[in-house]
């Protein structure tokens, strides 16, 4: 049987994973990593023993290794789940889709497998605002019908949500909560964890900072004739901070939730274009970024932003952080990082 408050936490040396991990930690849980480290190494890992005064409890392995969560999950007795591990790339995707869908999938169908065989009944799932493909209207509550996903990355969301829904209509002592992440990023503001690509970062943020300190040349907007204010794409930026501290919630709030799987937006509310996102950027560090104008990305949708009232209500969590925060704090982590690794 599970002890009270170890939390298993799949994919924790990611980026969203270790800024969880630290507020598990914070609030009182003790959080245990899973992580192949095929997208991310030690570095975050390192960052959260610095700020844990301990190194964290750390298994290097794949949940498509069954045998491997079995031995891990035996051991530790966690309670509670935090399903992070997956592939998340959008072109990535769609030019292996087939990846995706045998390690998306199959990792959650192999940690379910495992939950049962060792009765652990609470599982927070991470999802993405992908789940809605291109909404009709903005902004996006959970119950927006979900559309055909604009590509296979989001296809293993909508997938990975069914999964779970059907698993708790068959076994009356699971409760699952989809968290649908907009857009997040930033960095913890002690500096010591952030986001950490490995190669070519595929998300804005990164690259714009990787542009800003001089190790790229130039950013590139994917397209500026979409059908918006000023042509390039609208997401919900949310500081990475506010989205861990909603796992958190999730779990304390898990058992007094009106069903046994419920979904949530997480985001801040507001949409904000990429080239926003870039005027923001260079006013927050007084830093200017060479860009130019690319064409559009296959799978890119071309604007989404949250209502998050339901999270607001059911989970009593609110954003705390601004998009200037996350791009002060995201442009720190990038300025210290080569001190970090």
């Amino acid at each position: 049987m599970a002890t009270t408050n170890s939390v298993l936490v799949t994919g924790g040396a990611g980026y969203i994973g270790a800024h969880t991990v630290w507020e598990l930690h914070q609030a009182g849980f003790r959080p245990v990593i899973i992580d192949d480290l095929s997208a991310s190494d030690t570095t975050l890992i390192n960052g959260l023993t610095r700020m844990m005064g301990k190194p964290p409890v750390f298994y290097q392995g794949s949940c498509n290794d069954h045998a491997f969560l079995e031995r891990v999950v035996s051991t530790e007795k966690p309670s509670s789940v935090i399903h992070f591990a997956a592939y998340k790339s959008v072109g990535e995707s769609v030019r292996e889709p087939l990846m995706y869908y045998r390690n998306n999938l199959v990792s959650l169908v192999n940690l379910l497998e495992v939950m049962k065989e060792f009765t652990i009944n609470r599982c927070v799932f991470s999802s993405s605002c992908t789940v809605y493909g291109q909404p009709d209207q903005i902004p996006v509550d959970e119950a927006t019908p979900m559309k055909r996903a604009e590509s296979p990355y989001g296809a293993t969301k909508q997938m990975g949500e069914r999964i779970l829904e059907d698993a708790v209509q068959a076994n009356t002592d699971l409760h699952a909560i989809s968290l649908r992440y907009f857009n997040p990023i930033g960095a913890h503001p002690s500096g010591q964890i952030g986001e950490l690509p490995i190669g070519v970062p595929n998300n804005l943020v990164p690259y714009l900072t990787q542009v800003a300190v001089g190790e790229r040349e130039k950013l590139t907007v994917f397209g500026n004739d979409y059908d918006t204010p000023d042509g390039s794409c609208i997401r919900d930026y949310i500081h990475v901070v506010d989205l861990a501290k909603a796992h958190v919630r999730a779990l304390e709030k898990m058992d007094v939730l009106p069903q046994r799987f419920e979904v949530f937006n997480l985001g801040s509310g507001t949409g904000a274009s990429v080239l926003e996102l870039i005027h923001v950027f260079q006013k927050a560090t007084g830093v200017k970024l060479k860009f130019v104008i690319g064409p559009r990305r296959s799978g890119d949708v071309e604007k989404v932003y949250a209502n998050p009232a339901k999270a607001n209500r059911l989970l009593d969590w609110h954003t705390e952080l601004s998009t200037e925060d996350a791009l002060r704090h995201a442009w720190s982590w990038q300025q210290h990082l080569k001190n970090l690794i």
